[in-house]
């Protein structure tokens, strides 16, 4: 039970971080409007655009990974039953 509860804590920490940093991104680097159109010419090359460009890519990687090594295992458990590890 602790091993699910620590995937799950880590899938909701990955999932928002990813998503605190695009609100950032779209604040900070690309607003909304015409203006924002404008300054994310200029802005989404500074080193804090690009820092968060890269958290977003990594965050994306953790959470989907996350939810790729739940599925199977839950494929795996339902595929073959009699092999799940007991816990001590």
């Amino acid at each position: 039970m602790e091993a699910i509860l620590k995937s799950a804590a880590s899938a909701l920490l990955a999932y928002t971080s990813h998503y605190g940093m695009a609100k950032f991104y779209n604040y900070a680097c690309v607003p909304d409007g015409f203006w924002g159109y404008l300054s994310g010419m200029i802005s989404t090359g500074s080193p804090v655009c690009q820092a968060g460009v890269q958290i977003l890519t990594h965050t994306q990687v953790s959470y989907s990974s996350i939810l790729m090594m739940g599925i199977t295992r839950v494929i795996i458990d339902i595929v073959a039953p009699g092999t799940q590890v007991k816990e001590v």
